[in-house]
């Protein structure tokens, strides 16, 4: 009987990437086993195998394959995104931009890969090579409307809106039913009666309720529209409307919130040793407080000193913390993962944390920021694993807080931010915010500096100093033109942080005053 001949290399190939082109996933990895079981040392096999792990969110062999990938053929660009891509996803930021960065100009003229690599840098908020790799792949691919959103997108954490109106201006034309632009370019810019986007987002309406993201999306752009041009009741009702099929697939939002607050006030059930006045201020300055709260604003003043750097809004402590904990529950605070921390090793955890950190900074300054507002979750985790550290709250009027959380768009699928989905999950999310604040004044004394926002608008200069004071800086002018400070911003804030300190956004919540009866007496207002 004659012996079967095994497909070639080619063979198997084309028929891979004709699998990868339909995103048959489980087919993919079934074939490429069979292709390294056939042909080890496949450098194309590899890449396809963890192409296949990653779309199936299986991160360990798509790791395991890329990197091997890499190895076999370190000058394939295809090879280097996906595996940056792959390290981004696992959440190993540093390592990602080592690689994103190793794979650059190795991806010159492939459109896919530089936009694999954009995502990659923005992730790691390196917006400014993002931002490029962007260009380049939209110069290869000017077809391509989601090129053109990540492009819009690193633009404006940049600073530069025209461009960012652009980039968005093209995407929604090559693809109108691209909601996340279309939401986005109805921020950019105030409108006017001449100038507006009303007519354009209705006409988009009865397609876009066929599905969640699209009503969420046209249904939010729409209010920030009617908000602009002073139809306080017309927003209101636009505002309610983006939320309800999203809120109505969510359940008890506020049950779950309070059984997180509840686990963690547990945890630190008694103080924590008081800093002492010798002891080292170590680099980081974390900045907390409720999402909308002035948290990019203080980011802003404390990163135009010349010994600090902002690092963003990073994931790094939290993922941290996760892997030390060793839970391998799905979200990445719960009370699995609290339950682990009993034993942990915290100066261990604060080494790892910095060593996280460090390759994501750019600027040579000896300090940085890191801007996650929920970081406020691990205000007493922070404080055992980094001792020196400083750690600054946020606190402005509740109700402005609401009306700042309900009239932005944060990420759907984050548990972290479901109470926005609901005016009353809303205020109840601030009363928990308020009672965990409470208790981590009371078990970390001396370790959170409360900065209320409406002092620091009215007294820019005095709140600034006592600022700096605790941060243990010198007094530097520069903090007080924070609208000058070129450093990227990949917050809701993007524009307004750019703009001296005003008070326009205190007392916002009185637009919408005759809605917010139910809201008000959650908060006891």
């Amino acid at each position: 009987m004659q012996a079967l001949i095994p497909p070639s290399s080619d063979a198997f190939a084309q028929q891979a990437r004709a699998l990868a082109a339909r995103g048959h996933w489980p087919q993919l990895a079934d074939l490429c086993a069979r292709w390294l079981q056939a042909s080890p040392g496949q450098a194309q096999a590899h890449l396809l195998a963890g192409i296949a792990a990653l779309e199936q969110r299986q991160l360990a062999s798509s790791l395991r394959h890329l990197a091997q990938a890499t190895t076999l053929a370190p000058g394939d660009g295809e090879a280097a995104a996906e595996h940056a891509r792959a390290l981004s996803l696992a959440q190993h930021q540093a390592s990602s931009l080592v690689e994103a960065r190793r794979g650059l100009p190795l991806c010159a003229g492939d459109a896919r890969a530089l936009g694999l690599l954009g995502v990659v840098f923005s992730r790691a908020s390196d917006h400014v090579a993002a931002s490029a790799a962007f260009a380049q792949a939209c110069a290869l691919r000017p077809d391509d409307a989601g090129l053109q959103y990540n492009l819009a997108a690193s633009r404006k954490f940049l600073g530069e809106f025209d461009g960012a109106r652009a980039a968005y201006e093209a995407c929604v034309a090559l693809q109108p039913t691209h909601w996340r632009a279309q939401s986005a370019l109805s921020l950019l810019g105030k409108p006017t009666t001449e100038r507006n986007r009303i007519a354009t987002l209705k006409a988009l309406l009865p397609q876009a309720e066929r599905d969640t993201l699209g009503s969420l999306h046209v249904h939010h752009a729409l209010s920030r529209q009617y908000e602009g041009l002073g139809d306080f009741d017309a927003a209101w009702q636009h505002l309610l409307e983006s939320k309800r099929v999203h809120r109505a697939q969510l359940g008890d939002v506020a049950a779950r919130d309070a059984a997180l607050f509840d686990a963690l006030i547990a945890a630190f059930p008694t103080p924590l040793p008081a800093s002492s006045p010798d002891a080292p201020i170590q680099a980081p300055i974390f900045i907390i407080g409720m999402p909308r709260s002035g948290t990019t604003l203080v980011d802003r003043i404390l990163s135009s000193h010349p010994q600090l750097e902002s690092a963003g809004e990073l994931q790094n402590f939290g993922v941290a913390l996760k892997r030390a904990s060793g839970s391998a529950t799905r979200h990445l605070l719960d009370a699995d993962t609290l339950a682990r921390t009993a034993q942990m090793d915290w100066p261990r955890l604060g080494r790892d944390y910095l060593a996280g950190v460090q390759p994501l900074l750019q600027d040579g300054a000896p300090r940085f920021t890191d801007k996650l507002p929920h970081n406020f979750l691990y205000a007493g985790h922070i404080a055992r694993a980094l001792p020196g550290a400083r750690i600054v709250c946020l606190r402005r009027d509740p109700l402005d807080v609401c009306i700042g959380n309900l009239r932005t768009l944060f990420a759907v699928n984050t548990p972290y931010f479901h109470y926005a989905s609901d005016p009353l999950d809303t205020a109840r999310y601030v009363l928990q915010f308020q009672r965990l604040m409470a208790h981590w004044q009371r078990v970390l004394p001396d370790r959170i500096l409360e900065l209320d926002y409406e002092a620091l608008v009215d007294d820019q200069e005095g709140q600034t100093r006592k600022l700096l004071a605790f941060c243990g800086l010198p007094w530097d002018p520069a903090c007080l033109a924070f609208e000058h400070n070129p450093a990227p911003v990949a917050t809701a804030s993007a524009t307004q942080v750019r703009e001296p300190l005003h008070r326009q956004g205190i007392g916002r919540w009185r637009r919408y005053a005759a809605h917010l009866g139910p809201m008000r007496a959650v908060l006891g207002v």
